[in-house]
């Protein structure tokens, strides 16, 4: 049988069976290009430890982000085991280890690479898209029209900001992100051609849970990996073996966060909507970039504490920046996780609002105790809200 024989729709997956939500090998092979992406943007902002480098991290998490979701979107409606479909993802692969290459410099001198492989991806991805749509299922060709015409816009934007003067190129690409994020939630409103109606977004929900899970994963045991490369440079002792323990804790605690209840309800909740395509925008397009922010912060400041557990006389202002991401990470990640839970048709969890609270008060009590407790005392949070959670699911699952 040949490949375009499969489906009805040539490139398209079959609508119903196994085969309509099950994740490829192809996807997991694609996602490896991610793990090199992320490696790069945690990284960049260990080694430049200030507000500046900050902000071009949040942007960068963002265009990352946007890459992969768009292609995850594209691969619940194309099949990835057809011939053409998985050549595309192999392109889109090697334009994405170009495009996490140039992340260290993408602020200065691979600028232009950042944005060109960047820019390609999406908007290459978008036109072969609509040309698998054009004759089967029109409305969603019209859709993937829209979506190029606002990748074009945007990649205006990233392009110009590339070829700008170096302080003109964060403001210009901050906007482009923005732009980038807002054309879901406009529903990729063109001039003359409408809006997408959300009755087209009939994504598989059971797919697109797995597919976030799995990218929660990779970004997850990138934590590790960056705990374990400290810890195996270090010098061996108490206080790295604290250090360590510390970060190793905080990683299992966001993974039970997420994965011990609130994964397999998102995953059953999306499923069994009428409407798939709008959680999805919500659930599994907006509120996962804050999980993915937490874990990479906690991942830089795990290094931090591995490096000074005791903080050191580099500085108020250092000392304050340490305790901000000690804290902060795991507040974006705890409201994360709530506003997932509450997009998947949970109730506001106060355990959350109350750990972020807590957080929240650690960070100001932070220049009286060093980096390692602090980090130590952040668990003990997470280790609540945890209980607290499970405490609440099992009350559900007996009421």
């Amino acid at each position: 049988m040949s490949d375009s024989s499969k489906q009805p729709g040539g490139l398209l997956r079959a609508t119903d069976g196994d085969q309509a939500h099950r994740v490829t090998f192809v996807e997991l092979f694609f996602d490896l290009v991610f793990v090199f992406a992320v490696t790069q943007i945690s990284h960049s902002l260990i080694e430049n430890q200030n507000l500046f480098t900050l902000v071009q991290t949040v942007i960068l998490i963002g265009a990352v982000w946007r890459v992969w979701v768009d292609t995850t979107w594209v691969t619940n409606w194309l099949d990835p085991d057809h011939r053409r479909v998985r050549g595309m993802l192999f392109v889109l692969m090697l334009l994405g280890v170009l495009m996490s290459s140039a992340i260290p410099e993408a602020f200065g001198e691979r600028a232009l690479l950042f944005a060109v492989t960047m820019v390609a991806i999406q908007l290459g991805r978008s036109i072969f898209t609509a040309l698998a749509f054009r004759r089967s299922r029109p409305d969603n060709y019209l859709n993937f029209v829209r979506i190029a015409i606002w990748n074009l816009a945007t990649g205006v934007l990233w392009l110009g900001g590339a070829v700008a003067p170096e302080e003109l190129r964060l403001p210009i690409w901050l906007v482009a992100v923005v732009v980038d994020m807002a054309g879901p939630r406009l529903r990729f409103v063109v001039p003359g051609l409408g809006r997408s109606e959300v009755e087209t977004w009939n994504v598989s929900g059971a797919h697109m849970a797995e597919r976030v899970s799995l990218f929660l994963i990779i970004v997850l045991g990138e934590s590790i990996l960056v705990t374990g490369r400290s810890f195996a440079e270090g010098t061996l002792g108490p206080l790295a073996i604290l250090a360590f323990l510390a970060a190793f804790t905080s990683t299992l605690l966001m993974w039970l966060l997420y994965f011990n209840h609130g994964q397999e309800h998102g995953s059953d909740f999306i499923s069994g909507s009428s409407k798939p395509g709008l959680i999805a925008q919500v659930a599994y397009t907006y509120i996962p970039l804050l999980l993915v922010t937490g874990i990479l912060l906690t991942a830089v400041a795990d290094e931090i504490v591995l490096v000074h557990p005791l903080g050191g006389n580099e500085g108020a202002a250092l000392e304050r920046w340490t305790a901000g991401l000690i804290c902060g990470s795991s507040v974006v990640y705890l409201m994360g996780n709530l506003l997932f839970k509450r997009a998947v048709g949970l109730p506001w969890l106060r355990s959350h609002l109350a750990g972020a609270g807590a957080l929240v008060i650690l960070f100001f009590a932070f220049s009286s105790i060093s980096p390692l407790l602090l980090s130590w005392l952040a668990n003990l949070v997470l280790v609540a809200v945890v209980v607290a959670d499970h405490k609440s699911y099992r009350r559900g699952a007996t009421g």
